[in-house]
């Protein structure tokens, strides 16, 4: 194989290998992603509710970094951002990692849709985020050559990388 060539095919992989937030995102260990979940009922009944509405509204767009809106495609922080500005309103950071320090860190266990959840994707803490939808299931922009979908947060692959997660919009009272 001539040198050209090799280049040529390792350029090829290096581009198809990138992600989410500019950087790329990568299978470790060879693992298999999980196959995409179906969504969950959803009852609009405030701001967080309509987030994870709007989300929906978004499925199958496709993946494109550094991706801010439909026409063009999503990175996982373009979902995000473009989410929360067109739903409640909100102008949040570009980033994962500045995502990742708004509101207030929330468990698990009590999460709501709307909620953001953050996961280790790529060696790094907070390297990918998603939209929590309920009934264990949230929305991302997955990575290169993916489109936006639904994922069962109780999957083997997202369960071992989860990051934590924030309340952006806190429930009125």
């Amino acid at each position: 194989m001539s040198r050209y060539n090799l280049l040529f095919l390792i350029g090829f992989l290096c581009f198809h290998l990138s992600g989410c937030a500019i950087w790329p995102e990568r299978l470790l260990e060879a693992e298999i992603e999980p196959a995409t979940a179906t969504a969950p009922v959803i009852n609009a009944t405030d701001r967080a509710s309509n987030v994870a509405l709007q989300a929906l509204a978004h499925l199958g767009t496709p993946y494109r970094a550094g991706g801010l809106s439909p026409q063009t495609g999503f990175d996982c922080s373009g979902l995000v951002v473009y989410v929360y500005r067109e739903s409640a309103g909100l102008a949040l950071p570009r980033n994962t990692l500045d995502l990742s320090h708004l509101g207030e860190p929330i468990e698990r266990g009590a999460l709501r849709p709307g909620d953001l959840i953050f996961y280790n994707t790529q060696r790094r803490e907070y390297s990918h985020v998603g939209i929590y939808l309920g009934e264990d299931r949230f929305i991302h922009a997955p990575s290169s050559g993916g489109e936006v979908r639904v994922e069962n947060l109780n999957a083997d692959y997202w369960t071992r990388r989860y990051s934590g997660a924030r309340r952006v919009i806190t429930p009125s009272s």
